[in-house]
């Protein structure tokens, strides 16, 4: 039987959904505040962005079977994609001057809580 193109995309989709709510619940353990979850604009999107204290972290989030796969999903260009919605997000906070802004990524690996990894990269 023949999976449809459109089925396969809702699939991940619901997948990618999954990892972010799960993902979210393993930063609020942490002791971060989800601020906003899929950030999008005409530039890229942020799958979560999340604060404690001055930090805010933005987090790409990848659901993989291990973490190398899960780092190596993130291009220089999906990179550059997430930094400029990031400054689209950034310019909009009125405590902008106070935040320090951290790039970071949580993976979703089966069977295992996420693993969030801290300056995934440097932003510009």
């Amino acid at each position: 039987m023949r999976v449809s193109a459109r089925n396969k995309r809702q699939h991940h989709e619901r997948r990618g959904h999954r990892g972010e709510w799960v993902a979210s619940l393993a930063l609020m353990v942490k002791g971060y505040r989800i601020i906003q979850r899929r950030y999008r604009t005409k530039l890229g999107e942020i799958d979560l962005i999340a604060r404690r204290g001055d930090l805010v972290a933005i987090v790409e989030v990848k659901v993989r079977p291990s973490l190398l796969q899960a780092m190596e999903a993130i291009s220089p260009a999906s990179e550059r994609r997430i930094e400029a919605a990031a400054d689209l997000w950034l310019a909009r906070q009125p405590d902008y001057s106070r935040l320090s802004v951290r790039f970071d990524m949580v993976a979703v690996l089966p069977w295992r809580w996420p693993v969030h990894v801290e300056n995934l990269f440097q932003g510009r």
